[in-house]
């Protein structure tokens, strides 16, 4: 009888969508948009490909989905860390919660759309944000339009690849040494970069 005995497991639909975007992330983010199929994205999330459709009507609204997501993440966690009491180090930390959420939909957001045609500008406009912000806690530090710019991309750049990195050789048991270490670089970054 084998899978047929089995009873099927139905799943409110907010927690299927999560579960097929979750699925859709590692998919997407081993084999790429071009070479990653709905059969593909359905096999990972265990369901049929007909369930699959039934929450995304293509391959790129799904993929979007899924950026979408985890751009919504970040900004939710950015926004508290602004509004927190002790906002050191918030940069670093909002960006290493979400990356340890859904590491592979992390991957997808900050690596990978950045190299897909049709997703480029998701990744390039969240990179615009970020530079942004950093431009707007510099403040008026650095009057120097040339230097503030590359000081904002330079720091923005450092926290995504510290967090990737992390993600891909450090212990999660250790993710408060990570972020002080981390913080306490990017002050010795700005630091240098400001004399």
């Amino acid at each position: 009888m084998g899978d047929r005995g089995q009873a099927r497991q139905l799943l409110p639909k907010p927690e299927r969508q999560a579960s097929i975007l979750r699925a859709a992330a590692t998919a997407f983010a081993r084999g790429g948009f071009a070479d990653t199929s709905m059969d593909d994205v359905a096999a990972e999330a265990g369901v049929s490909r007909i369930i699959v459709y039934r929450h995304f009507a293509s391959k790129e609204e799904l993929y979007r989905a899924v950026l979408d997501r985890v751009s919504d993440r970040l900004r939710e966690e950015f926004l508290a860390g602004v509004q927190a009491a002790d906002p050191e180090g918030f940069t670093t930390r909002a960006l290493l919660t979400v990356a340890r959420e859904d590491p592979d939909g992390f991957r997808l957001l900050v690596v990978h759309a950045a190299r897909e045609p049709r997703f480029a500008s998701v990744a390039a406009e969240l990179r615009g944000q970020a530079v942004q912000a950093a431009d707007e806690l510099i403040g008026n530090t650095i009057r120097d339009p040339a230097l503030r710019g590359w000081i904002t991309h330079t720091i923005v750049a450092y926290l995504y690849d510290s967090v990737l990195a992390w993600l891909d050789h450090g212990d999660e048991a250790y993710d408060g040494e990570f972020l002080r270490r981390a913080t306490a670089g990017l002050v010795a970054v700005y630091g240098a970069m400001v004399q």
